[in-house]
């Protein structure tokens, strides 16, 4: 045995045993610790706001036909009250910060600051987020910019800066792999019930556009996806009430397969007869408390159909034709990157919405697409006391025009007007469009 000067034999070898067991005890006990792990994706949880409570998202179920609650006099009571219960459905991110949508664009230019603090105030009441999305002066829209493949005159610079602003929402859907984004104009108003009234709407955009329930390809509307050549020219209204069983959609609250949804205009027609893209199914809603008796309803387009055929308090989802002012609708994936396609890569020769409607019905060598829309429609002009000029970016007024008293464009309980009563947690709203007796 080899012995070092100092340390007896016997204790050398009981140190090397000792030594020999802690390093075995040593590699078997100890464990490594991990490289930091990146931030993992929370999947997101819909948030919840005050709201009435609605009917089971089950069509099947929904027997009272998902009227809010309240009443229809001046000086409303009822609300955004109590918050609305999960269900663990799709449907119940209609309730959520985006609508149910990816995100709310809003399309507003950086000099507008009045118009941009009345829709943070209106979001914040209603309880959803706007993300702004600078609007573009058009004189800054250089001409080489501007798709011009037969010869035809530039259009105003108000009209180019219109296009290019919501063109630039339309890229941010593409850009950020949204699912879908809601893009508005910044000179909204809308009723205090929105959430609800976007319920609604789904629940009638779904049965327009899922299959039937243990289907793969099956609808209620024989129009539908297309009208083929023997196809009816009109179909029987399908009744809020009794809405045909679905399947449940997968990607959106509002359905699976749509390019537009077009619940923001200043008027639109129900699909003509005699069109042979667009189906022709209807969803109606009556008795829907949040709609304005007929004499305050408006339609730029005439004749004014839903008006006309309909009884009081009537809501319509439809297909979209014809549609005028671009005051709110949502885009898909999809449908942005075909929107892209059809008015950023191709003739200017029109103000937007009417690119938007060429867009959705296939006019100025555009195909048709998939657009739903809503009559009247849930978004509406806010008219500001003030110079009437100050109430558009794309049209003149006189200067001497003065607007003396605000208001909106057929919204019941309107947010902005009733915004001091929801800030000091009031129930009882003013109705601008209350009922009266007819004559």
């Amino acid at each position: 045995m080899v012995q070092i000067r100092g340390v007896p034999g016997r204790s050398l070898y009981s140190v090397g045993i000792v030594s020999v067991f802690v390093l075995i005890s040593l590699l078997f006990f100890w464990v490594p610790t991990p490289p930091p792990r990146a931030p993992t994706r929370q999947a997101a949880i819909p948030n919840t706001i005050p709201s009435q409570p609605k009917p089971a998202a089950d069509p099947a179920a929904n027997t009272n036909g998902g009227t809010s609650n309240g009443s229809n006099s001046n000086g409303s009571s009822a609300g955004p009250g109590l918050v609305q219960q999960s269900t663990g459905k799709i449907i119940d991110h209609i309730y959520n910060r985006t609508l149910g949508f990816g995100d709310i664009l809003s399309v507003s230019l950086p000099s507008r600051t009045d118009r941009r603090d009345s829709m943070h105030l209106q979001s914040s009441l209603s309880g959803f987020h706007v993300t702004f999305v600078d609007g573009v002066n058009g004189d800054d829209v250089v001409d080489k910019a501007i798709p011009n493949t037969f010869k035809h005159d530039r259009m105003r610079g108000s009209s180019i800066g219109s296009w290019r602003g919501h063109m630039n929402a339309i890229q941010q859907i593409v850009d950020r792999n949204l699912a879908s984004a809601l893009i508005t104009e910044d000179d909204l108003d809308w009723d205090i019930r929105i959430h609800d009234q976007l319920y609604d709407f789904a629940l009638s955009a779904r049965a327009l556009i899922q299959p039937l329930a243990g289907t793969q390809n099956q609808y209620h509307d024989p129009t539908f996806p297309k009208p083929g050549k023997n196809s009816p020219d009109t179909v029987p209204d399908i009744d809020f009430a009794h809405l045909p069983e679905t399947e449940e959609p997968k990607i959106s609250p509002y359905g699976d397969d749509w390019d537009v949804l077009w619940i923001g205009h200043c008027g639109m027609h129900f699909p003509f007869k005699d069109d042979v893209h667009q189906p022709k199914g209807r969803v109606v809603h009556k008795q829907d408390e949040t709609v304005a008796m007929k004499k305050y309803l408006r339609n730029i387009p005439q004749p004014f159909t839903l008006s006309d055929d309909y009884p009081q308090h009537t809501r319509v989802v439809h297909h979209a034709e014809e549609g005028v002012c671009t005051l709110a609708y949502a885009v898909s994936l999809q449908g942005a990157q075909k929107l892209i396609y059809e008015l950023g890569l191709k003739d200017v020769t029109d103000q937007y919405d009417i690119l938007l409607r060429f867009f959705c019905n296939g006019f100025r060598g555009r195909k048709p697409h998939r657009c739903l829309t809503v009559q009247p429609s849930l978004f509406h002009h806010f008219h500001a006391k003030g110079p009437k000029s100050a109430s558009s970016d794309i049209d003149s007024w006189n200067a001497d025009e003065f607007v003396t008293e605000e208001s909106s464009d057929m919204v019941r309980w309107s947010v902005r007007l009733n915004a001091e009563t929801l800030m000091e947690g009031g129930t009882v709203f003013s109705d601008q469009y209350p009922d009266s007796v007819l004559p």
